[in-house]
């Protein structure tokens, strides 16, 4: 005897403020993009244009995130029967990877500019920077209304931005001291320490994603106590098969094989666990087999 359990209501209005979330975002980044490019160009700031570069990769990774959430909603089908929401997850793994060939591009650059600090036009990179910072304070703001912690897709969207935050917060550190100190190396020392932020970062996603697609445990689930309170029911007499994934950061699911007494009210066992399941573990999809012990037996 098997039965599923789903609750849908909470993850869709979730869904679609994260979308909105996103869309809101990834306009203002873009649209200040294309303002900071100008601005850098114009202030002969390569501080701003690399800052640019990281707007464009914040840009880039919003979208890929909106990308994710719009081929999420695709409906299941025979050759894809969860759906396509895992895209979610490869949106947030490429963002992780890009979070960490970013940093370690601008690693590469400071590197050649603690040697050679370039001259840079102090109150031109000053403007910019204080208004990328608003941006991003207001993109950050924006997102973090969504859910920032269950969604792995909006979290490394939201920590690209935050990268970018520090970014902003370096770059004004840097055009202060060149101002009033004349001290161009501060340019290549900022953008340093921002690099090792966004790189802890994107190291962080990076490897909850891997988790994910290895269908590797979720990190919020004790699966011993799980184990225990499956054991501990009066009617089971044992349990095999027993596994916890995700399909998607905010999507856990579980499936086992449950051995239990000869006539027993199956249908009431199967209600009662999964109520306390979802309660006690906050799995809300849940496939249980039940099945005689001697049946086990019989298939081993």
């Amino acid at each position: 005897m098997g039965h599923h359990h789903d609750h849908g209501h909470s993850h869709n209005h979730a869904h679609n403020t994260n979308k909105k979330a996103l869309l809101i975002s990834f306009i203002l980044i873009t649209g200040f993009m294309v303002a900071e490019v100008v601005g850098g160009i114009m202030t002969n700031s390569l501080a701003l244009l690399s800052d640019a570069g990281h707007m464009l990769s914040d840009a880039a990774a919003l979208g890929l995130s909106l990308l994710a959430f719009k081929f999420g909603e695709k409906a299941a089908s025979d050759s894809k029967t969860y759906g396509y929401k895992r895209f979610e997850i490869l949106a947030a793994f490429f963002n992780g990877l890009t979070l960490i060939i970013i940093s370690l591009v601008i690693f590469y650059e400071a590197y050649h500019r603690f040697f050679e600090p370039p001259h840079v036009i102090g109150s031109g990179m000053m403007t910019i920077s204080v208004l990328g910072l608003l941006v991003n304070i207001l993109v950050a703001y924006i997102l973090a209304k969504g859910d920032t912690s269950g969604n792995l897709n909006m979290r490394s969207a939201f920590l690209h931005v935050i990268g970018d935050m520090l970014g902003s917060v370096g770059a004004i550190v840097a055009a202060l001291l060149i101002i009033f100190f004349g001290w161009n190396i501060a340019d290549p020392i900022a953008s340093v320490i921002v690099s090792f932020f966004v790189l802890i970062s994107g190291i962080r996603v990076f490897k909850d994603s891997i988790q994910i697609l290895m269908e590797g445990k979720p990190s919020d689930i004790d699966i011993e106590k799980l184990r225990n309170y499956l054991l501990d029911q009066p009617e089971v007499e044992g349990i095999h098969d027993l596994h916890v994934w995700s399909i998607t950061s905010d999507f856990p699911s579980l499936t086992v094989h449950l051995q239990v007494k000869e006539g027993i009210d199956r249908d009431a066992l199967l209600d009662k666990m999964e109520r306390e399941i979802e309660q006690d573990f906050d799995i809300a999809h849940i496939t249980i087999q039940m099945e005689r012990k001697s049946f086990h037996q019989h298939c081993n």
